[in-house]
């Protein structure tokens, strides 16, 4: 952990994400990363507007292909150069770093006000480079921060509140920077005072950040880009489901950026709009992320929910083929305000496809952020934000670059907007089935918040790390789902060997870790198999889920607990926890009396009760005591 107090972080488990905002260890630093994107903002979108609105060429090239292109040459240094950013992120006290960068931004912005007030459209695209440069440097410092700053439970409302900033800003930056072009076209000294001052107020919020250590401060700095660069993809691929979440970002990126890139070009040629247009409808989308980070804590329970990001990702096709549909051709019929725009049949859907487009793209990336802050090892954090950072570059240079091509073989922007919609479907498929925890968290997610209503008490009994063993009675199919989307630890579930073997799902189960087990008379090579593959899940330091009972109940009550958690604690002496699933007999895919699975008319909706006990020694552990202590979780709720 940084070097943050203790007063800061008592009762961390009650305090909600806003409660961040009044502390030093996370407020100053908050509002450092928040005037970067308000610059960065301020002056792209000045200058796309201009550039889009007033007519100008630079080197032949219209407003269509010069938004692609003033893309491209900002995330251009995000390939260059992220390879030495995460390094000296890594090696370097991150305060002092993060002062050294903005004072960088205000010589920027200082050269930018020239420029502007000069019409030198070339030296612009020149600074806009160099901003991207700026913003290379400070990306592996802000991600790398939160970890060492927050406890693990913040880091989901620290990520939310960091891209709701994000996106506040964004905002503001396309509300000032749309407005200060279009005061005067002839003199624009309006922005260049706004991006100096926004400049020199981020450096000043900069020196409050508080001192957090070098992680790696022995590291030898390479400036050799691309050996560099392979290498710290090779950190990224250590951990699989890291590697796979910085591919799920990026292509986020990519999806994002080929969506608002085209929004100018979009509002001019479709919707006959002016500027105000275009602001108007990349306030939406950025309203639309803020409030999808924003409630990912509350959906999420306080913790890592990756069930969210199919969820979001969901969201954003379904949302991005109802745009199209929208004004699928150009409007005969020209606005020239926001209050006429608005009054157009259709307009209102324009806004909500772009505003939840944004919102579902929250649900997508802030549990993916916050998986690898968790998931990563610390000293080499930044620089694997880094090897993020390269990525999301390379997915924006080629959406870019797949935009310019679409719209080049005569495809309208609405119809990009379809094109991207269904890629999006075909990666998520593609990037599920390398990781159906994705899916798996989705199910549970859905389960938990949809079907059933849980009720849990003594997640905290749960160790935090180390290994252990779950024992809880076995209700109905879907008591696995349920403790995987309620715990707050993948399990791997001990499971009969015939449920194992169901087509399809054996899939689902073998990537889940699952194991299969029989019994001694059914297969004896199936059984000791499962018992030394428990052994090596406890001997790696995970958890392993087991019901006792050997069976689903038929008639609500909890069966004799079969004497194998015995023998698998006598091999392998670790603490055992008690789980009681309450009220859930009588439910869906419960068992009847008669043995045949509960189905319509089961009880929908059910309150269901996931009582965690206190551990249990492993010298203390018997079959008869863990029955016990779970018919004394349960009570009387069958």
């Amino acid at each position: 952990m940084g070097a943050h107090s203790e007063e800061e972080v008592t009762d961390v488990s009650e305090s909600s994400q806003f409660s961040l905002l009044g502390q030093r260890r996370f407020a100053p630093f908050f509002v450092t990363q928040f005037f970067g994107a308000l610059n960065d903002n301020i002056f792209r979108n000045g200058l796309v507007i201009l550039v889009t609105f007033q007519g100008v060429l630079i080197a032949g090239m219209d407003h269509s292909k010069l938004a692609n292109i003033a893309g491209a040459l900002f995330i251009l240094p995000y390939f260059l150069f992220s390879a030495t950013a995460g390094q000296l992120a890594d090696k370097y006290e991150k305060s002092i770093l993060m002062r050294r960068i903005k004072l960088l931004e205000i010589v920027l912005m200082s050269i930018a006000a020239y420029a502007f007030q000069a019409q030198s459209y070339g030296l612009l695209l020149l600074v806009l480079f160099l901003m991207g440069c700026q913003s290379t440097l400070f990306g592996p410092v802000k991600y790398a921060y939160l970890p060492q700053q927050l406890e693990t439970e913040e880091l989901i409302g620290g990520n939310a509140l960091v891209e709701a900033g994000t996106y506040i800003a964004i905002i503001l930056g396309l509300i000032v920077g749309g407005l200060a072009v279009a005061v005067d076209p002839r003199n624009q000294s309006v922005i260049a005072i706004c991006l100096v001052a926004v400049a020199v107020a981020g450096y000043l919020a900069s020196r409050q950040v508080p001192m957090t250590r070098a992680v790696d401060p022995t590291l030898k700095v390479s400036f050799n880009a691309w050996s560099e660069t392979w290498r710290i993809v090779r950190f990224a691929r250590e951990e699989r489901s890291v590697f796979l979440s910085i591919l799920g970002v990026s292509w986020f990126w990519f999806f994002g950026s080929a969506m608002t890139l085209q929004l100018p070009a979009y509002t001019l040629d479709i919707l006959s709009g002016n500027e105000a247009i275009t602001t108007c409808l990349l306030v939406a989308f950025a309203v639309g992320v803020g409030i999808g980070s924003l409630l990912c804590e509350r959906m999420s329970g306080r913790r890592i929910e990756l069930g969210l990001v199919p969820f979001g990702s969901i969201g954003l096709s379904v949302f991005a083929i109802d745009l199209y549909f929208a004004q699928p051709i150009s409007h005969a019929l020209a606005v020239s305000s926001v209050a006429d725009f608005l009054a157009r049949p259709g307009s209102w859907r324009i806004l909500m496809d772009l505003t939840l487009l944004g919102a579902f793209g929250g649900f997508y990336s802030v549990p993916l952020y916050a998986l690898i802050q968790k998931r990563s090892k610390r000293e080499h954090l930044s620089r694997i934000i880094a090897a993020n950072n390269i990525l999301n570059s390379v997915f924006m240079v080629a959406a870019s670059i797949l935009s310019i091509a679409i719209l080049g073989a005569g495809f309208s922007v609405p119809q990009l907007f379809l094109v991207l919609a269904a890629l999006n479907i075909v990666v998520a498929i593609y990037i599920y089935s390398l990781l159906p925890e994705f899916m798996m968290r989705f199910l549970a997610w859905i389960l938990i918040n949809v079907v059933y209503r849980i009720r849990s008490s003594g997640l905290e009994n749960i160790p935090v790390n180390g290994p252990a063993v779950v024992v809880c009675n076995h209700v109905s199919y879907m008591d696995p789902i349920l403790l995987t989307g309620s715990l707050r630890r993948p399990m791997r579930f001990v499971m009969w060997y015939k449920i194992f073997q169901i087509p399809l799902m054996r899939y689902f189960f073998a990537h889940m870790k699952a194991i299969p087990i029989a019994g001694a008379r059914e297969d004896e090579n199936i059984m000791r198999e499962a018992f030394e593959k428990v052994d090596e899940e406890l001997a790696a330091g995970n958890l392993v889920c087991i019901f006792p009972e050997g069976a689903i109940t038929r008639d609500g009550e909890i069966q004799r607990f079969r004497p194998g958690i015995e023998k698998i604690i006598a091999r392998r002496p670790v603490p055992v926890v008690p789980v009681a699933l309450g009220r859930l007999w009588g439910s869906w895919f419960s068992r009847r009396k008669g043995g045949g699975i509960r189905m319509i008319p089961g009880r929908l909706f059910a309150r269901v009760s996931i009582t965690v006990g206190k551990p249990v020694p492993a010298e203390e552990v018997t079959a008869e005591n863990l029955e016990l202590l779970v018919r004394t979780l349960r009570g009387d709720e069958r």
